[in-house]
């Protein structure tokens, strides 16, 4: 008799009916939507936790987890409560008015990121004030830009730049978003063609390097914007130490370090902030992705109050952006995080599943990188692409993503269990052996 875990996990050949209920599906997308995406041939219906299942039943372990939105998996039973009764109260507003929700998340949040400060205690800080606030919006690119806004104008009122001369260093194989100006700096030929001309004011450096910073700066300089892990450069984990001196150079030079947290963030790597590994406060830090509870966008930009002061009401905004609706249920995805549950989570089986993923050895896989469970397996040339391995993994019933054509990306909901993850590495294995 089959156990529940074993009846989730059945994964079986498709039919006829099967086929063409996906195919008829995979077509209508392919004539009516633009084909600004590459995906995988499966059509989703419904999820649960860390299994979703397509039109046709057949069922899958997400290994992707809408690259970090659904860190609390599919359908969690709590922020669905949440969302359905905010709906029917009141699910939008401008902020053209106050909503009653509105509040609670930014205080929820700034409580967040005062965790971080008191992580921080006794390192290099130009800032360290008691009062923060929070400027909310919908997805990370808007989070992104907004961060660039706020470095440009506090440097020209603030650090005295003088304006249209601010620059932001940034580094090679970053990934912010897909806005003109994001894509402006760069450094992927694909993200740049055909979308110029580009706004100026960035200079790249190698990710890694402290010394190219300091070599990079220059009186123009207001803030360096940093991923703590490149997720989409290929799961690339700096040096120990890079930024604790990312933070000392900021604060020799009167900068800002901005934290894109957007994928690293709420539990991801082992801990609520990347940042914490190395006990680094950032003066800016952007928030996406999960903290929507894997159910609505919304994103969050959080500083001091003072930095923060340099925007005068009509210099900033989003319609939909501190909307109720995503702010109740960022409410209790903060409240979630705050259990240490999920980053712990992280922290013991993201090790237990890199060990696992370099014993396999052979002739395919080149190395294995990550924090927690933001995981790349970067396959050597004769292997093929990423992108045909995640094929080879789809046929086994695990929902993968390339990066970077060499790099396949796991980064699972951080609800799955060991047993689960065995699961899956059999399958890995099996693949890539």
């Amino acid at each position: 008799m089959k156990t529940g875990l074993q009846e989730r996990m059945r994964h079986e050949p498709e039919t006829t009916s099967d086929f063409a209920a996906t195919h008829a599906r995979i077509v209508q997308v392919e004539e009516f939507a633009a084909h600004n995406y590459h995906p995988l041939p499966v059509v989703l219906s419904s999820g649960q936790g860390v299994w979703v299942e397509d039109v046709a039943g057949r069922r899958y372990l997400d290994m992707l987890a809408g690259y970090s939105a659904l860190n609390f998996g599919h359908s969690h039973p709590e922020l669905v409560r949440v969302a359905q009764e905010q709906m029917q109260r009141l699910a939008f507003t401008s902020r053209a008015f106050h909503n009653d929700q509105l509040g609670s998340f930014c205080e929820a949040l700034v409580r967040l990121f005062q965790r971080l400060i008191q992580a921080a205690d006794g390192q290099p800080a130009a800032r360290r004030p008691a009062l923060q606030a929070v400027l909310p919006m919908n997805t990370g690119a808007e989070g992104v830009e907004t961060a660039i806004k706020l470095a440009r104008k506090w440097g020209y009122t603030r650090k005295g730049v003088l304006d249209g001369q601010a620059e932001i260093v940034v580094f090679a194989n970053n990934f912010h978003g897909r806005t003109t100006t994001i894509v402006g700096f760069s450094t992927s030929p694909q993200a740049r063609y055909g979308f110029g001309p580009f706004t100026p004011g960035f200079v790249a450096v190698p990710f890694g390097d402290a010394d190219a910073v300091q070599r990079a700066i220059s009186p123009r300089t207001v803030a360096v914007l940093v991923e703590p892990i490149q997720g989409e450069g290929g799961v690339v984990v700096p040096p120990d130490g890079f930024l604790r001196a990312l933070r000392s150079i900021c604060s020799e030079h009167d900068m800002l370090l901005i934290a894109d947290e957007i994928q690293t963030g709420f539990g991801r790597t082992g801990a609520i902030f990347a940042c914490e590994h190395e006990k680094v406060a950032p003066d800016v830090l952007v928030l996406g992705k999960a903290l929507g509870g894997g159910l609505l966008p919304i994103s969050a930009v959080v500083s001091s109050r003072d930095i923060m002061s340099v925007f005068a009401p009509g210099d900033h905004g989003s319609t939909f952006g501190g909307n109720p609706l995503a702010c109740a249920v960022a409410i209790k995805a903060i409240e979630l995080i705050e259990t240490g549950d999920y980053a712990a989570r992280a922290a013991e089986l993201g090790p237990y599943m890199m060990q696992r993923l370099r014993a396999i050895g052979g002739e395919k896989i080149k190395e294995v990188r990550g924090r927690g469970l933001l995981i790349g397996v970067e396959l050597h040339p004769s292997a093929g692409t990423a992108h045909e391995a995640c094929h080879l993994l789809m046929n086994e019933g695990l929902l993968c993503k390339d990066t970077r054509e060499t790099t396949i990306r796991f980064t699972p909901p951080l609800v799955i269990t060991r047993q689960e993850l065995d699961w899956a590495l059999e399958r890995i294995e099996r693949v890539l052996a």
